[in-house]
């Protein structure tokens, strides 16, 4: 189905615009261009918490961004200051942490 919106779509997803003031062109639909990829790069992936039942793989991301990482954004947030240096070495302190 996905090749088949794509072979409806393509002339529309490879149209370009060109930049005068650089001699350069771009597509002109980069995020739907985009999105076609992401899905057709991931494809085999979709859904493989109904394709592996046995992995027990719950079926949204929820029990993450609520539980997991809540902590960790709080942490980054409250020190919002911090260098990259400093961020990273946070986080795997609080990773580090998490694991033990």
């Amino acid at each position: 189905m996905l090749e088949g919106w794509f072979s409806k779509h393509e002339r529309f997803l490879n149209e370009k615009t060109y930049h005068e003031h650089s001699n350069r062109w771009s597509y002109k639909h980069r995020r739907v261009r985009s999105a076609y990829r992401s899905l057709k790069t991931n494809m085999p992936y979709i859904f493989t918490y109904q394709k592996q039942l046995q992995m027990k793989i719950p079926t949204t991301t929820n029990g993450l961004d609520g539980g997991v990482f809540s902590p960790l954004k709080n942490l980054l947030s409250t020190h919002n200051g911090m260098n990259f240096e400093l961020r990273k070495k946070l986080i795997e302190d609080f990773l580090i942490t998490l694991k033990k």
